[in-house]
């Protein structure tokens, strides 16, 4: 892969607009882990209704997208994961929250389960489920994107992971 130089004065370069003055969608991450005809989800307190979503969550400044998805399902079902594929990208806005979502889902597979792993603020459980119960619970279903991601699954829409690269430098240790 090709090198190319960075300037130490980045004065050079013209100066961006205000980051209040550019319109920026909310970047998610998503984690479709099967096990057999199940799938692991998360039951989270939504302003005091219980919903039903995929492990996700937003991305993180200077994190690589499938690090957002591996930590964001750890951190809400307690499980370590191995992402095996890509699945898409998907653009939403919530009425609710007002907010343009761009989603970002992978599929991948258990590796360890850490049961005793506290979940996130307003994660109730993580629990194992089939399809047809996630469809029968649609009313519950954080946003449709929760279906349209598992469809696009089930349909076989697996990308590689090489797919999404990163030029993000090497965290510091």
């Amino acid at each position: 892969m090709a090198k190319f130089p960075v300037l130490d004065d980045m004065s050079e370069i013209a100066t961006a607009p205000d980051q209040g003055a550019i319109w920026c969608p909310h970047v998610t991450v998503a984690s479709v882990i099967a096990d057999g005809d199940r799938f692991l989800m998360v039951e989270e307190d939504i302003h005091g209704t219980l919903r039903l979503n995929q492990p996700a969550g937003h991305l993180e400044d200077h994190e690589t997208l499938a690090a957002a998805a591996c930590r964001e399902t750890l951190e809400e079902t307690g499980w370590d994961v191995a992402l095996d594929h890509f699945i898409g990208a998907q653009q939403w806005h919530s009425p609710v929250h007002r907010h343009h979502i761009v989603r970002f889902a992978f599929a991948g597979h258990p590796v360890r389960h850490h049961p005793g792993h506290a979940l996130d603020t307003g994660i109730t459980r993580a629990l194992w489920m089939t399809y047809p119960e996630i469809a029968a619970a649609a009313t519950r279903l954080r946003s449709p994107l929760v279906l349209t991601t598992l469809d696009d699954w089930l349909a076989g829409q697996r990308l590689p992971l090489a797919t999404l690269r990163s030029l993000l430098p090497p965290l510091e240790a």
